[in-house]
């Protein structure tokens, strides 16, 4: 496929889900320089610490690509009830975002414009397009990572920052010379 044959939505779709790599490793980077103990410390928020925050992200990463698969998939709900340790959700979610740079960049428009049927774990039906599944993850994921943000800074740490225009600026050039 050559660069002019590339619509507008598979090159956000691709541009988007390298920021979602980039920004998750470029947190999970900020939380390694933190103790085991910060890492798991119970804390007041959504997922109660930093591991079990990221450990969400993965498990939605992996129900959406059992439904852009149309696999089925065991998860009763959003998170695990424990988390496995924090390089064993690194690795994990560090490879299920390089799925998602791979599907990004060979997906047609007419495959990112299909709709897809699904149940969500919460109860209920599910349709969305495969780009609408590509945007809600890297959304999601931004999302959550302010979660852990903010948990960085009660330890107190700064991290690193993640956000879009430092990716546009100071990573995606060098990755768009790919395409």
């Amino acid at each position: 496929m050559s660069e002019r044959d590339i619509t507008g939505m598979q090159q956000i779709a691709r541009m988007m889900t390298h920021y979602m790599a980039w920004a998750n490793t470029t947190m999970f980077n900020s939380v390694s320089r933190i103790s085991d103990a910060e890492i798991v410390k119970e804390r007041q928020t959504l997922f109660g610490n930093i591991a079990h925050t990221f450990n969400h992200i993965l498990v939605m990463h992996n129900i959406f690509q059992a439904h852009l698969e149309g696999k089925s998939h065991s998860y009763t709900a959003r998170n695990t009830e424990t988390s496995p340790p924090i390089a064993e959700v690194r690795d994990q979610l560090e490879k299920m975002d390089q799925y998602y740079v791979a599907l990004a960049g060979q997906l047609s428009q007419a495959e990112l414009d299909e709709v897809i049927n699904f149940a969500f774990v919460g109860g209920g039906d599910g349709a969305m397009t495969r780009s609408e599944i590509l945007l809600h993850l890297v959304n999601h994921s931004t999302y959550h990572r302010g979660f852990i943000s903010d948990m960085l800074y009660q330890v107190p740490h700064k991290g690193d920052n993640n956000v879009l225009p430092v990716f546009l600026r100071d990573v995606w050039p060098s990755i768009q010379v790919g395409f």
